[in-house]
């Protein structure tokens, strides 16, 4: 008798992926999407140069380092050292979105900066996550005693943003709504917007923002594919929508 092992498509391998918020691989279903633009990507060659580069990373780090002294390496490392940054010249490059592409040119838009980063802060045992701040996505780190507070970093500048400066960014969003206090944005309502983003929802936005991308490229079967994905990651809103 023959059997025939068969190989899952994209999509299918990326349902596999996302079918459990419980462990939902994030580093990984983030790095598949491009699977539909480069169909003989090598998914696990990704996670081993992320692997890497953690490894490297926690070579550096003092046996007693505390979370402050983690965050400052990981920063020094990643965004100095590595040369992460923002993809200022070709901001919508859908390439900008794909992870393996980014571990090459060093080169992303903060959402898929923001991937990679928390992979490594996570593997240095630091309590970050990722925040879906309007129009820009950002990262923070919870920090315990004696330094304890919250850090909020831009991923895409490596810059940590202060309350004012957070604040700032809300105030256009609001300007007309009603919600400012003296033409500042309350605290109750920048915490609503510092919360925590789940992998599923860091993975809906990274598509989302290519959807983008091929609506205005034009772009119908590139589109197609994308919505599909977005249909698989989140079935129920699109069953709400029919």
């Amino acid at each position: 008798m023959d059997f025939k092992l068969e190989v899952p498509t994209a999509l299918e391998y990326f349902a596999s992926l996302v079918q459990s918020d419980e462990h939902f691989p994030l580093l990984e279903a983030a790095a598949s999407l491009a699977q539909d633009e480069y169909p003989e990507l090598d998914i696990q060659q990704v996670l081993d140069q992320v692997d890497q580069l953690g490894s490297r990373l926690k070579q550096r780090l003092p046996a007693d380092a505390g979370a402050m002294q983690k965050l400052r390496l990981l920063n020094k490392f990643f965004f100095e050292e590595q040369g992460f940054s923002g993809n200022l010249n070709n901001y919508y490059d859908p390439d900008n979105s794909y992870l393996h592409v980014m571990l090459r040119t060093r080169r992303g838009i903060p959402i898929s900066l923001a991937v990679l980063w928390l992979e490594l802060a996570l593997g240095l045992g630091l309590n970050a996550q990722g925040v879906g701040f309007p129009g820009h996505f950002l990262v923070k780190v919870r920090l315990p005693y004696p330094n304890e507070g919250q850090v909020v970093i831009d991923p895409f500048t490596g810059e940590s943003l202060s309350k004012e400066e957070l604040s700032e960014r809300l105030v256009p969003l609001h300007a007309e709504s009603g919600l400012l206090r003296d033409g500042h944005v309350s605290d109750e309502l920048l915490k609503h917007y510092l919360r925590a983003a789940t992998p599923r929802e860091i993975v809906a936005r990274m598509l989302r923002n290519l959807e983008e991308v091929y609506t205005s490229h034009q772009d119908p079967e590139r589109l197609l594919l994308v919505r599909q994905r977005l249909m698989v990651l989140l079935p129920q809103v699109h069953d709400d929508e029919e």
